[in-house]
């Protein structure tokens, strides 16, 4: 069936997405000193937006500055409070390149900053002004991509009301690129162990201190070729991977520790975001029913205000 949803292919999208992931990291590292810490690393991430990806306002010495990537214009807009603005072309260029202009720029309007250079939760890690290896960029792909990302946030954003605990914005990850939402249980987690390419044990150990159901989307990999949904939870308990989800399709990957769902299969549904919102829901319940979560007072319906405020 088709929809007005974005096609997508992971070997159309593979090379401009690792150079974009790269070029989000240099923009996220921004967002990461001049902020002040949030809870679970929240203060680095970026948000979809009308014409991209955009950091919101960033705190610095004359006042807030934000920087957008538009994937209409296929630019990177750099604003100030004080009124004064540059941009930064998207266009097949390599890391270093666009790593070099951003901080002329950002020197240009006095905004003072020093980031790790280095990426994060990719191998090789390579230093961003040294990197001439990661340079394409397909716009049409780009803008693809970006279309799909609104279409996703909006149903993230509506499953994340359904929630009256703790819950994270529906916000983009530059680490993985991945769009995800989290929910919590309210509990403390056992400390996390696990090993992440090229990030900090304790950065980890702090995002995943408290227990956590998550889902999101992300283009793919080269060890899972498709642009897919995911949802896990940690702790992970033993049977949440047996759990019976929707819709048939979506299945758990023991490699990955995960439920998936292929984008294809989201947009090729009768209904994308009723199809959607059953995969989200029910991993969600996997997760809790599995860690015995207090679902009655956790979880809420808004219907009846929504008609209301109608």
């Amino acid at each position: 069936m088709k929809t007005n949803w974005p096609v997508l292919k992971f070997e159309d999208l593979k090379e401009t997405i690792t150079t974009v992931q790269l070029w989000s990291q240099i923009v996220g590292k921004i967002r990461l000193v001049k902020t002040p810490w949030l809870n679970h690393s929240w203060h680095v991430t970026l948000y979809v937006s009308p014409n991209g990806l955009t950091t919101n306002s960033i705190p610095y010495e004359k006042g807030f500055f934000r920087i957008d990537f538009d994937f209409i214009k296929h630019q990177l807009l750099i604003v100030c409070s004080s009124g004064s603005y540059e941009q930064v072309d998207l266009y097949p260029r390599t890391v270093a390149s666009f790593y070099k202009e951003l901080f002329d720029k950002l020197a240009l309007m006095g905004i003072d900053v020093t980031i790790y250079a280095k990426p994060n939760e990719v191998v090789p890690a390579i230093p961003f002004e040294e990197d001439e290896t990661h340079f394409q960029y397909d716009k049409n792909q780009m803008h693809l991509f970006w279309q799909a990302l609104v279409k996703i946030d909006t149903i993230f954003t509506r499953f994340r009301t359904g929630f009256t605990g703790k819950c994270s914005p529906v916000h983009l990850f530059w680490g993985a690129f991945d769009l995800a939402v989290t929910r919590f249980s309210g509990r403390k987690a056992p400390q996390y162990s696990g090993a992440v390419p090229n990030m900090s044990l304790a950065v980890m150990q702090e995002a995943y201190s408290h227990e956590v159901s998550s889902c999101g989307f992300w283009a793919g990999s080269d060890d899972f070729p498709h642009p897919a949904f995911y949802a896990y939870c940690y702790p992970t308990p033993e049977l949440f991977g047996e759990q019976p989800v929707e819709p048939k399709e979506a299945f758990f990957s023991k490699e990955m520790g995960e439920f998936l769902l292929k984008y294809d299969d989201v947009i090729n549904a009768a209904d994308p975001e009723k199809y959607l919102q059953s995969f989200l829901q029910s991993t969600y319940e996997a997760a809790a029913n599995t860690g015995k979560w207090d679902r009655a007072a956790l979880e809420c319906d808004l219907s009846d205000f929504e008609k209301k405020r109608k």
